[in-house]
């Protein structure tokens, strides 16, 4: 099963906060009070409220993907196509 990880979009952020009001579990505030994410996936029981934190954020700035599978991390970097 794949669970999802919250990701933040800095430049949509408008720092209103309400994301670490619905989900202090996973979100914090840095000293500006912009959103500070857990880089964990988000646990079935705080799904919901991931879900709503994404909806209800003002800037629409937060949103769930997909975690990578284990064992895959970010592709390499390189040219595409490159022999390795």
């Amino acid at each position: 099963m794949n669970t999802p990880r919250l990701r933040v979009n800095p430049i949509a952020c408008s720092g209103h906060g309400l994301c670490a009001e619905l989900l202090p579990e996973l979100i914090s505030l840095d000293e500006w009070g912009y959103p500070v994410i857990a880089g964990q996936a988000v646990p079935p029981r705080l799904a919901r409220e991931a879900r709503r934190a994404v909806t209800d954020c003002p800037a629409l700035a937060l949103r769930l993907v997909p975690s990578p599978a284990p064992g895959r991390g970010p592709a390499p970097a390189g040219r595409p196509g490159a022999a390795r």
